[in-house]
């Protein structure tokens, strides 16, 4: 077990100790290193401010930990195959505790943020990518119990936050992959690889693809993305915006930032409008929220949670809002919107986003929202041009109408 760690910030070629972390009687404490306090740098000014002292996260959302900590953890998939691990080398479930999961997580964290004492004594293979083999061994470990592929989705960065299964992989502008956990090679760029859950639909990868295209299409910031084919199946790929080439950059999520359970609706897009300019200080990245809001409504986009809206540092330590991010046809809880429209979450309308943009000072609304319908006009072209289902066109096309 891990009683204490150092976090350190790797961020544009520049190495930082931010502070210690330590774990007694299952409280987590936290202190910044007193050079760190010189740096200026607030790597969660409303959460854990730039100030000497010891601090202890007074909820639980994260484990007991700060959000700036709690969204290095995994979830979903990244937690299922720690867990597994730990099981592996007989470590039971009670005794783990969440800074051996940063300990595990070491300098292969999203984001700029490293730990150590990391656990040094995993070694893998740097074995060759077939994804058709990492989709069936991904289905394997999510349909029964087993400790095989474990330890090759770990190299491959399947620990990071996230639902669905994952890797982290660089690819050439030939769709050359080779394994992301490792120094960025020449030619190559950093992509996540994302496989189906077993309560996916088969064409989840195309779906997510033709979403990053209506995006894009609807003036979206959105980084890279791609469909990769292997024999048996597709798989939606989208390039990293935590990494610079082989620069980290630091990213941290609504639910890390203001501390929201990102497994419950408890946010409202008033809220992540005013945040926006609280942050980042710039009307213009407060439209690009409300673009993203608009799509998020008009896509019937409902997985809308905190931590799928992040922020990053630029190079001169200043606030933007990240890039789009798993944007596809979602239900929702409940069929509602995760993040409400002005504490609408079941049947938004347009009439709640000019209302939103008024609020919020936010000229030429109309003018965005009419860009954003005309981005998702290009569905039935992908659909056509990326074989999509019938059964799954006929349902996206359904709700895109509605």
């Amino acid at each position: 077990m891990i009683t204490s760690i150092d976090v350190f910030l790797d961020i544009y070629s520049k190495k930082f100790l931010v502070g210690k972390l330590a774990y007694k009687d299952r409280i987590i404490y936290f202190e910044y290193d007193k050079q760190f306090l010189q740096s200026g740098i607030e790597l969660s000014p409303y959460k854990l401010p730039l100030k000497s002292g010891v601090f202890i996260c007074d909820n639980d959302i994260f484990e007991g930990l700060f959000g700036l900590f709690g969204d290095s953890l995994p979830d979903g998939w990244g937690r299922l195959l720690l867990d597994r691990y730990f099981l592996k080398q007989n470590i039971k479930y009670r005794d783990i505790n969440p800074l051996d999961r940063l300990g595990y997580i070491g300098k292969y964290a999203i984001g700029a943020l490293s730990y150590k004492p990391s656990i040094e004594n995993v070694s893998f293979e740097m074995q060759k990518i077939v994804l058709d083999t990492l989709a069936h061994q991904s289905m394997e470990i999510l349909k029964e119990d087993t400790q095989e592929y474990i330890e090759r989705f770990l190299e491959l960065g399947g620990s990071s936050a996230g639902a669905r299964p994952k890797a982290m992989i660089q690819i050439d502008k030939n769709n050359n992959i080779i394994s992301g956990s490792q120094k960025l090679q020449n030619g190559f760029t950093h992509y996540m690889v994302k496989f189906a859950s077993s309560h996916d639909t088969k064409d989840i990868g195309k779906i997510e693809y033709i979403y990053s295209l209506m995006a894009k299409d609807a003036k979206i910031d959105m980084p890279d993305t791609k469909l990769l084919k292997g024999k048996y199946g597709t798989y939606f790929a989208i390039q990293r915006f935590d990494r610079v080439k082989d620069e980290r950059v630091h990213i941290h999520s609504v639910a890390g930032l203001t501390h929201s359970d990102f497994r419950m609706p408890v946010l409202d897009y008033d809220d992540l409008l005013t945040l926006t300019f609280h942050l980042c200080k710039d009307i213009y990245e407060v439209i690009k929220m409300y673009r993203l809001a608009c799509f998020n409504l008009f896509a019937h986009n409902r997985d809308d949670h905190a931590k799928n809206f992040s922020f990053l540092l630029d190079d001169e330590y200043n606030w933007k809002l990240s890039p789009a991010y798993d944007l596809t046809f979602s239900y929702g809880p409940g069929g509602e919107h995760s993040t409400t429209y002005l504490g609408e979450g079941k049947n938004p309308t347009e009439k709640h986003l000019l209302n939103l943009a008024e609020k919020h000072s936010i000229k030429d609304a109309q003018k965005i929202i009419d860009e954003v319908k005309n981005g998702l006009k290009n569905f039935s072209t992908y659909s056509k041009e990326f074989s999509l289902t019938n059964q799954s066109f006929n349902l996206l096309m359904q709700e895109l109408k509605s």
